[in-house]
């Protein structure tokens, strides 16, 4: 395994987490529903969304950084879910280029957004995760989320609709 620096991102990391975004979503997407098409969204509009994540802190981005290359990022924040407390936080998103799959970056972000969390005030987290993506499922089992069977939802994605399921833990 391999050690990662985690830090803030900041404005000029935009373009490679909407990059890193796009292709893990990609990959997730293909293994989840082979021969659909997920719905393209403009370069421009992913820089742009993460420009403004990273500017305004809504979500609080992070990048794990192996060498001087940003091989994932983590977005957390307050939860987003209606009638949850303010100490219930929520990772967003939570992305690892599939070069590094299995390296070890999603749990140096797990760390990080803990760590930030916690600093926050929150005492629990959640995250929703697509029932089907079991790379995802299995990470967040083994560290320590549990899966909350009557938030499940239904989400359209594209012409594709997709079962997430809410995953929550303590943060202590």
């Amino acid at each position: 395994m391999s050690n990662f620096e985690v830090r803030p991102a900041t404005l000029r990391d935009a373009k490679v987490i909407a990059e890193i975004y796009a292709s893990s979503s990609q990959a997730a997407f293909k293994a989840l529903f082979p021969g659909e098409q997920l719905p393209a969204v403009s370069a421009d509009k992913g820089v742009a969304y993460w420009r403004d994540a990273i500017e305004y802190a809504e979500p609080q981005v992070h990048v794990a950084v192996d060498g001087d290359q940003i091989v994932g990022f983590v977005g957390f924040d307050r939860s987003r879910d209606k009638g949850t407390p303010n100490t219930m936080g929520e990772i967003w998103a939570i992305y690892a280029a599939s070069s590094h799959w299995g390296k070890g970056v999603g749990l140096a972000l797990w760390d990080a957004a803990r760590e930030g969390l916690i600093e926050e005030g929150c005492t629990n987290v959640t995250l929703w995760i697509p029932l089907g993506n079991e790379r995802a499922l299995r990470f967040h089992d083994l560290a320590g989320f549990k899966r909350e069977m009557t938030s499940i939802k239904t989400v359209p994605v594209g012409s594709v609709k997709i079962e997430e399921i809410r995953l929550k833990r303590a943060l202590n």
